[in-house]
């Protein structure tokens, strides 16, 4: 058995979710190779939004201040019935407690360029129009069988991760299946450009109408996105021919001047994997779970999944852990992606009913509930819980990330470290990092995290790489409990 490697981490699939993967496991000091069976970047746009948590990890791979011009945060969200009364109504923050503002919309292809770009920067090998073919792995390594045109080789890397797509050829090698929502909707998905959007909503919608359900969206710049559901009977093609388009986009009194990016017909759907994990290869972004885009979660789900993976390799590669913490990432990910497929299905089904007599129950019960204070359906997801972390207060959650006076974010304190947050700290070793909020150089923050920790109960936080909180108390329990964590075998 050899013992070379061509790298640390294969990373299969250079979608939004592969980009950020490859460059945090850069990032976090593993060597990488990272392929794509397409030349070139995918030039449409997809994914519709992103949230803070997204911008945050943009911002620790050093790209948020290029991300954010080419975005556009949208005032709110509604959910709208046919004759234009509300239904739902969310409010997107400009800022918060993360340090972004809650919702950014954006062009896919834009951002993507930023990060192929990033990758570029940090050294990692892309290599483009290389399709991967087959793998074969045993205890310290997998051998993977690639494709360049007409040129089949092979490279071994310590760990590969498929974030290949729905129709993950990693996760078919590994005969991995998937956990059907049963929840499947045919949507005509059309991308435009308009130089003058005249009256058009600048805000996202949806048209809760039984004739024709539809989402409307102002997207970054002058593109704008609407959806159409399809009716029982109707077929793609016939949605997608040109006088049918300027049928559906009538009511909205811009078809004199749009540019039609793009069209296409898609289901959506609610599928997870039944296994994210097999030995040293794993999957993420949608070839480990699909989602409905009601909730706008499906690129931030992949790309929370990046983050969870990197540092857990990094840590394990580097010997700081063992290999068994790998464990975790389904541990954690899986039930909040779930917990987010529930909740777009909740409002897939709010937003997807056809009967007219149903629908105006819908509408009548809504009203009544908003008249009362209520708002049926939340787009807030919950913190992690499990694997790698504590059963203390916050843990699980995200840390919070204040902004200095003269525009210093929290997290640029952190660097890719975990990190000992509090008062009272031992002295520092080993490869956590100590921010002792009595230090001259916290001084802008720590009046806010102070009064965070207080209220959260305890004298100091210990924060994981991703972010998110490993758990709250006692400094040296947490370094203890810490310490264990990353040598002990993870319950799967």
């Amino acid at each position: 058995m050899t013992k070379h490697y061509d790298c640390d981490l294969l990373v299969v699939g250079l979608g939004p979710v592969g980009d950020a993967l490859a460059a945090l496991a850069q990032v976090q000091g593993l060597s990488v190779i990272a392929i794509d069976k397409s030349p070139t970047l995918f030039p449409l746009p997809r994914a519709a939004v992103f949230d803070h948590e997204i911008m945050r990890i943009f911002q620790m791979l050093g790209v948020a201040d290029r991300i954010a011009p080419l975005c556009r945060i949208p005032d709110r969200y509604q959910f709208h019935t046919a004759s234009g009364e509300i239904l739902l109504d969310f409010p997107v923050a400009k800022t918060g407690p993360f340090g972004w503002a809650e919702t950014y919309a954006l062009h896919q292809p834009a951002v993507e360029q930023v990060l192929r770009d990033r990758l570029d920067e940090l050294g990692v090998r892309v290599r483009l129009g290389t399709e991967f073919v087959d793998l074969e792995q045993d205890e310290a390594g997998v051998n993977v069988t690639l494709r360049d045109g007409e040129r089949s080789f092979g490279l071994r890397a310590r760990y590969v991760v498929g974030a290949d797509g729905s129709w993950s050829p990693v996760r078919e090698t590994l005969g991995i299946t998937l956990d059907d929502y049963m929840f499947d909707e045919p949507w005509l998905v059309l991308d435009t450009i308009i130089d003058d959007p005249g009256d058009l909503p600048i805000v996202c919608q949806q048209i809760c109408d039984p004739r024709r359900p539809v989402t409307h969206m102002a997207m970054s710049g002058k593109r704008f996105r609407w959806e159409f559901m399809l009716k029982p009977g109707e077929t793609a093609e016939e949605m997608l021919a040109e006088t049918k388009i300027q049928e559906l986009l009538a009511p909205w009194n811009c078809g004199d001047r749009i540019k039609i990016e793009r069209k296409a017909v898609y289901r959506f759907h609610g599928l997870v994997a039944k296994q994210w994990r097999v030995g040293r290869v794993l999957i993420a972004g949608d070839a480990a779970h699909q989602m409905p885009p009601f909730a706008g979660q499906g690129m931030c789900s992949g790309i929370r999944d990046a983050a969870n993976i990197a540092w857990k390799l990094a840590a394990v590669v580097h010997g700081r852990a063992v290999e068994t913490i790998l464990d975790s990432y389904q541990e954690e990910r899986e039930p909040h992606v779930r917990a987010i497929i529930a909740t777009a299905i909740a409002m897939g089904k709010v937003v997807c009913m056809l009967d007219e007599d149903a629908a105006a129950a819908r509408d009548r019960d809504m009203l009544a509930r908003k008249a009362a204070g209520a708002q049926d359906v939340s787009v807030a997801y919950p913190d992690l819980f499990g694997g790698l972390l504590t059963d203390t207060p916050s843990a699980g959650a995200l840390f919070p990330q204040p902004v200095s006076a003269n525009g210093v974010r929290f997290d640029q304190l952190l660097g890719t470290d975990p990190a000992l947050v509090g008062r009272g700290l031992p002295d520092g070793t080993g490869d956590v990092r100590y921010l002792d909020l009595d230090s001259p150089d916290l001084a802008e923050f720590a009046p806010t995290i102070g009064a965070w920790l207080e209220t959260a109960g305890g004298a100091s936080a210990l924060i994981r790489p991703d972010r998110h909180i490993f758990g709250i108390g006692d400094p040296g329990q947490l370094l203890h409990l810490w310490r264990d964590a990353l040598a002990c075998k993870v319950a799967a």
